[in-house]
């Protein structure tokens, strides 16, 4: 045994979450599920490529009235 080995340390957040998981076993798979839903979206990548294309360059500045 190595004489500087300090014993296992989990700090209250650490036990607050595994004891969370113990309590909710279905709370990983909800979180994936919520990420799913707002963040893994499938691209369709013609469409993002169509609108780049038709994309209009902005004035530099906005609210000047062009004069002809």
């Amino acid at each position: 045994m190595n004489i500087f080995r300090r014993a296992d340390y989990k700090s209250e957040v650490t036990q607050f979450i595994d004891t969370l998981k113990v309590a909710k076993p279905t709370l990983e798979a909800e979180q994936r599920q919520g990420r799913e839903l707002l963040w893994d979206k499938k691209i369709d990548r013609t469409a993002v490529k169509a609108y780049g294309e038709a994309r209009v360059a902005q004035k530099p500045y906005v609210y000047q009235t062009s004069e002809k």
